[in-house]
Parts: structure tokens; sequence; C-alpha cells
């Protein structure tokens, strides 16, 4: 048997840091729905489905078969010059469900070049050079993503490489941290203010607005209902598009096909990723015609996009969220563990607040529910008892935990993880972990 120590051991001799960090020691040997068992035998409750990543589970068998059966009859054509079934399959899915006038559809590998992407075009477009961004958003890690990303480390890594484009940054709406948590109306038009002043400041030479619908890693954050239509008029009215980055709340996972759906708005560009394929590399921009043809033929694209392999795995993904009705499913189970999750903050003092949509749901810790200070030590120790207690769980902005199971997770399984939690959080509170979970868990 592999020795799990020797192993992570290894990792940290050849493997880049610039590729990952710790949370915990877990080395998997395999998966089944919700469920990881490492190399030592040992099962995990898997509430982050691999970084939002695995909508069906691990090892659903209609994956295995639409990508088996694809692997072994072509594994790979590139559509770049021919004319791959699989993908233009999955490009008329995508055209269908998303929520966009005129559509087309290019592909890619990753979240990440499905918003470089994105930003190219719409510079291409417009014309124009400056973005509008949201502070601690994250697109993204190549030179345009990484410019338009308001999140701390982003910010890092373009004060060396130099930025790809001007962007100016507004402050996404946390109505949680904002001086009105509990009037939605007022917390509007305090976050509607700054993003006023950056159009202002910008004048007609803004190309266009990025957005998350919900704020993923900068901390799982929900706008209040009525922000993105006052901010799609304003965008608009200025002559500037908008891309929505749905990378992480594609396919159904907060009770919509797509997020913005929420909010009845129809962007003009799209980039998908994470979930769209179930576990293999695959992501889409879907945008308007004319800017999607504002660049000449091949100025955007990769040997391996739209493989055949990927694109059967993600019209597997697509036909069994829709035939299972996942998508209502995720509003439903979602709201169950919201209630569940709003019980333990009653609970517990260091729970400070429980948001989210269907399965995309954030736990925000701190160290006093008046001040609202965050409780960053406190979630690596969180995370670090959740893996003792058998459940894997990552956070996000120092101190939210971030609540992403795969969307046909039943609830009984969802239930024993959520009090899998409870418990790692009453322990923490009640000083049963040490410090020596510090030492362990590393987190972003």
């Amino acid at each position: 048997m592999r020795d799990l120590a020797d192993i992570i051991k290894r990792y940290h001799v050849v493997i880049a840091s610039i590729n990952r960090v710790d949370y915990a020691p877990i080395v998997p040997a395999e998966g089944r729905g919700p469920i990881i068992r490492d190399i030592t035998g040992r099962e995990y409750i898997d509430l982050s489905a691999s970084a939002a990543v695995m909508t069906l589970g691990y090892a659903h068998p209609r994956i295995i078969e639409a990508a088996g059966e694809a692997l072994r009859r072509i594994t790979h054509s590139t559509h770049m010059y021919g004319y791959v079934p699989e993908t233009l399959e999955l490009a008329e899915e995508l055209a269908r469900i998303t929520p966009v006038d005129r559509p087309k559809v290019s592909f890619g590998l990753s979240g990440n070049d499905a918003n470089e992407g994105a930003l190219l075009l719409a510079k291409a477009y417009t014309g124009k050079e400056v973005f509008i961004a949201y502070e601690n958003s994250f697109h993204g890690v190549g030179a345009a993503a990484a410019s338009v990303s308001g999140i701390g480390l982003e910010r890092e890594v373009v004060a060396k490489i130099g930025p790809w484009a001007r962007t100016v940054f507004v402050p996404y709406p946390n109505c949680y941290r904002s001086p009105y948590p509990n009037n939605p109306g007022k917390c509007v038009k305090h976050y509607l203010e700054p993003l006023k002043e950056a159009l202002d400041e910008v004048g007609d030479e803004a190309a266009a607005l990025v957005l998350e619908p919900i704020q993923g890693d900068g901390g799982i954050i929900v706008p209040p209902d009525d922000y993105f239509p006052a901010v799609f008029k304003l965008v608009r009215d200025r002559g500037a598009i908008v891309i929505d980055d749905e990378v992480q709340t594609c396919v159904g996972r907060t009770g919509r096909w797509y997020a913005i759906e929420h909010h009845g708005l129809r962007p003009d560009v799209v980039a998908v990723g994470k979930g769209l394929g179930g576990g293999l590399p695959i992501s889409a921009i879907i945008g308007r015609e004319g800017i999607m043809e504002s660049l000449p033929p091949l100025a955007y694209t990769f040997t391996l996009a739209g493989n055949p392999v990927t694109a059967a795995a993600a019209l597997a993904v697509i036909r069994e969220v829709e035939e299972k009705g996942l998508v209502k499913r995720a509003a439903e189970l979602g709201e169950r563990a919201l209630q569940y999750l709003r019980g333990v903050q009653r609970r517990h003092n260091l729970v400070g607040d429980v948001r989210g949509r269907g399965l995309m749901i954030g736990v925000e810790l701190v160290k006093d529910k008046e001040t609202k200070k965050r409780a960053v030590e406190e979630t690596k120790k969180v995370v670090w008892r959740a893996h003792e207690l058998g459940l894997i769980v990552l956070f996000v902005a120092g101190n939210v935990l971030r609540i992403q199971p795969p969307l046909n997770i039943d609830w009984s399984t969802l239930e024993e993880g959520l009090a899998r939690l409870e418990q790692a959080i009453e322990d923490v509170e009640e000083g049963r972990v040490g410090d020596e979970a510090l030492k362990h868990v590393q987190g972003w």
C-alpha cells in the first residue's frame, strides 16, 4: 500500500507551490457519489465537490459511459479544423439553456481561459481598454483574468507582472458587512454609489463590467435581489457590455441553470467551467454573435478544446441534471441545508452569518457576532477537525466555510455532513482543537 505521509512529502518536493495550497492530508484512492475513500481506506463526505467541480459526484455511471464510449471510439479529433458531433451537440445545448441573445459558443479547457477569452472579445468588440470589476473577485490566473480579479492573491500577481488592462474596482454588495445588514434597499443604494462613481470616472472608455452573480472565492456573497438589475442598466447606458462569470455557479448549482437567472437578466457574454464536465476539463464562452465574431478565425482557440471525450461528459452532465430535475432539487435541498445551518448559527457564537443559493452556501465564522471580527485561525481549526471527523470542507476569504456538494447528494448524507461540521465547530469553540492544526491547514 502506498504511504500517505510519503506521498505528501514527495508532493512538496516536486510540485510547484504556484499550483496548490494545503487544507487537509487526504490522498484519494477512489470516489463514489459524494464519498471519497483515501489510500488508507478511510471514507469522507465531500461537501466541496472538489471545488464545485463534481456536479454529479464521483464516478457517475452516465458520465463514465458517455466519456468511455467516446474515448474508445475516437479519443480526440481537433474541432479547430474538423466537425466533431459531440462538440456540436454540446454547443447547441449550451446555446439552448444559456440566457444570451443570438448565442455562439467557444470551447476551452478551464474557467480561467473562458474568462480570459471573454475579456479579449470585449476589448475587440468595443474597441475600449477599461474594465469595471469587483473587489475580492476571482476570475482566473491568466494575464487578462488576473488583471480584473480583485482578490488579494491576484493583486499580488499583477503587482509583479504588470496589468493587462486598466481595471477600476468597486465593492461587491456584501450586506452582512455593510452599514445596513438588515435593510436590502439601503444596502443596494450603498453599493450602487461607488459603481456610479467608477462609471463617471472612466466615462465612455469602459469596455465591460465583469461580475460573479454570487461572489465565490471572495466569500460566497449573495447580492440583494435588486442590485444587479440596477447595475445592468447603469452599465449598458454607458455603452459597455456585461461579462457574467458563471464558472462556479453554472449547471444548476444555485437552483437555476445560471445564477444570473435569479435576477431575470441576460448578459452579453457568459463564461462557464468547473462543474460543466463533471470532473473532466472543459469550459465555454457563450456570447452574443457580434461579440463572438469580433476577432478573426483561430484568434482564440486550443488544439484540445472541444475534445469529444470531454464534450460527451459535459453532455451527460447537462442531460442528467435536466432529466432528473436536479436544478429544482438543488434549490429545494439548498433551502433545507440553509435552515439546518441557521440552526447551527443560533446555537454557536462562532457562526456569524449563513448565506447562499441552492447548493452554494457560505458559513462565515467570526470571533464576535457584534464586531464581526474574522475568525481566521478558528476556521482553519474547524476544517482540520472536520477532516478528523471524516468530512471534507474548504474555506474562502479566510473565514468562510464553503458548502458546495454534488447536486444529486441525498439528504441523509448531506445532513450527516452538516452534523459533522457542527461537531467540528463545537469542538473548536470548546477548545478541543489545538494550535497544532494551524501548521497543517493553509487555505487562501
